[in-house]
């Protein structure tokens, strides 16, 4: 059954040096496979649904999400940006700032966590992933930055350190993708790096 969540703050918010001891874990994310822990869905605004199952469609994103109609204002007329379809953030790293609760992991806004490496040496703009057995995703080039509410959920040392050039070059707050390949997905799932798109990886 689908888990609603409402409140709006994580219940802990680390120090700088408490950030820094738990990186190493992160940086311990597994490269070329991993796991799909938690599928979110925002069926408005600061609004969450943790999804025991959740469908990917290519023109739709995260089926039931507000992705469409949120718009975007990288776009010149205000409509949703193609290419930030989905979002998607290192479990280890979410772990670390908002603790093992999923619903906690829900308040940053992002639909998929993932036990995987998302720095961006490891997947440059246009790698594709496997999601379950039957959907692809691809990363794109758009920069995915913490905003004033991640710092009012998790505090102003952890937005400084997504924003820091370790933390943009990690992704520690995520990165954007778009769907190529419609299907379902269930937390629990495994996630396979594909390589660029067009290859036969």
């Amino acid at each position: 059954m689908d888990d609603a969540m409402a409140h709006t703050t994580a219940p802990r918010q680390l120090s700088t040096a408490e950030l820094a001891a738990g990186l190493a874990e992160v940086a311990r994310s597994p490269r070329s496979s991993g796991t799909l822990d938690l599928v979110v869905r925002r069926p408005a605004v600061d609004e969450r649904e943790l999804l025991a199952e959740g469908t990917l469609d290519v023109t739709a994103g995260l089926v039931g999400d507000t992705w469409a109609q949120r718009g975007s204002s990288a776009t010149d007329d205000g409509s949703a940006h193609p290419d930030r379809q989905l979002t998607v953030m290192n479990s280890r790293f979410v772990r670390l700032v908002a603790g093992d609760d999923p619903q906690d992991w829900g308040l940053a806004g992002d639909q998929l966590f993932a036990d995987l490496d998302l720095h961006s040496d490891a997947l440059p703009a246009g790698t594709r992933l496997a999601v379950g057995d039957e959907a692809v995703i691809e990363v794109t080039a758009e920069p995915h930055n913490g905003c004033v509410k991640f710092a009012d959920r998790y505090g102003r040392d952890a937005h400084k350190l997504v924003w820091s050039e370790q933390g943009r070059q990690a992704r520690l707050r995520g990165l954007y993708a778009r769907v190529v390949v419609a299907g379902v997905i269930r937390p629990g799932d495994t996630i396979r790096v594909l390589g660029p798109a067009g290859s036969s990886a």
